[in-house]
């Protein structure tokens, strides 16, 4: 009995310290109950102009889909390629001398700092305006996540079969070849899918920062009030979005 108590103060400690964390935070940011209840009528008002959606501009988005789904994919994949090295190099057990795993660890903290939404604006300055600066933007932050889920599940290996390799006189190539990447593909295959999925949305956002895109229509069909049209490209969005997961996700549970 004496046990139970002290753990279900504890709880209850941290419960009020969550709370207390909320409440200054919406003091902070300024939220309140009656912001949200002024705001809902507008958010009728806005959602009644959406539909019905006008389902004639399907043509038009269509194209643009497209051209989102092909940087979100060459953005995931072109990331992927170089995070498999850097993810080898960042893993401890793989690459013990602290010279080079932690410079590249600092590497990828930098990288993975810098938000998309900014690698695209920086981009677009650089390249103009279209879908090349959007892709860049996602195959750096394709790279900063992949990276990142992969070394740690390289350090989390089975450490067995290293030990084994090394003690019949493997090397270090042979160790990373026949011991480290059988055990890390797995993982690496489903983060590669999962950032995938991510990109697909971030792709959509990027348009609105010049990146190419369905974001692009959505920006201009916002900025000329025709919230019919922007009802299209979301539900469009929406579709190609709850595909795509469905499809990874099959693949994920096959492969785990």
């Amino acid at each position: 009995m004496t046990a139970i108590q002290p753990q279900k103060g504890k709880r209850i400690a941290t419960w009020i310290l969550f709370l207390v964390i909320i409440i200054v935070c919406s003091v902070y940011v300024e939220v309140t109950p009656y912001q949200l209840f002024v705001g809902l009528p507008q958010m009728g008002v806005l959602l009644k102009e959406m539909f019905p959606p006008d389902w004639s501009y399907v043509s038009t988005v269509w194209g643009p889909t497209i051209q989102t789904i092909k940087i979100a994919v060459a953005g995931t994949l072109l990331g992927a390629i170089p995070a498999i090295p850097a993810a080898l190099l960042c893993a401890h057990n793989v690459t013990p001398y602290k010279t080079i795993s932690v410079p590249m660890r600092t590497l990828l903290n930098l990288v993975r700092t810098v938000p998309d939404l900014l690698f695209a604006a920086v981009f677009v300055a650089i390249f103009g305006i279209g879908p090349f600066a959007g892709m860049l933007a996602l195959l750096f932050f394709s790279f900063g996540i992949i990276t990142k889920l992969t070394y740690e599940s390289i350090e989390a290996i089975d450490p067995g079969p290293l030990e084994a390799m090394t003690a019949v006189g493997a090397n270090r190539i042979q160790l990373i070849v026949f011991g480290v990447i059988p055990q890390a593909i797995p993982a690496f295959v489903s983060y590669l899918l999962y950032t995938f999925e991510i990109n697909i949305r971030a792709a959509t956002v990027l348009g609105f920062v010049g990146a190419g895109g369905i974001g692009l229509l959505l920006n201009q069909s916002l900025g000329l009030f025709r919230y019919d049209r922007a009802a299209t490209i979301i539900l469009l969005t929406l579709t190609v979005v709850l595909i795509i997961d469905y499809a990874s996700t099959s693949i994920r549970r096959k492969l785990l």
